[in-house]
């Protein structure tokens, strides 16, 4: 006899993290907090580059790991978006980004939406799905405040 619940699935009751961006800037590579939350707040990274597909991965790693960048905070202390200045690392990025001329006070940008594949811990970012922008420059703000989520 056939079980009553045959062909039932269970509802997924996981919150859905909301979309994974990462935004590259002439001097930083910012991951809003979706992508944080996504790889499960990991407090390193490793950033992976694939030449033909034109990919960025992001997965977790260990601090002892070779090429591992800080990341995160724990879940309830990363309250804003994580920002990567590893010169290294932007320099890399930017070989695949081409930043416009931003005018006076502002910052050019290319942002992009990853797709997360949460049972890998991995979130993967098109290159050639990068949207060009430019937004107004910060300046330095108090130790007091944090930054904002931007590319929302």
């Amino acid at each position: 006899m056939a079980s009553l619940l045959q062909g039932f699935e269970e509802i997924n009751l996981t919150k859905p993290v909301g979309k994974t961006v990462m935004t590259v800037t002439a001097s930083a590579v910012k991951f809003n907090k979706a992508t944080a939350a996504e790889l499960g707040y990991p407090a390193y990274v490793k950033v992976l580059i694939n030449e033909k597909t034109k990919q960025i991965a992001v997965t977790p790693t260990t601090a002892k790991a070779t090429n591992a960048l800080k990341f995160s905070k724990s879940e309830e202390k990363q309250t804003a978006s994580v920002s990567l200045k590893d010169a290294t690392l932007v320099a890399a990025l930017l070989e695949h980004f081409t930043l416009a001329e931003a005018p006076e006070g502002e910052i050019a940008y290319q942002s992009v939406k990853g797709a997360a594949y949460p049972e890998d811990k991995t979130v993967i970012f098109n290159i050639e799905d990068a949207v060009a922008g430019t937004m107004r420059r910060r300046g330095r703000k108090k130790a007091v405040e944090t930054e904002s989520e931007t590319a929302e």
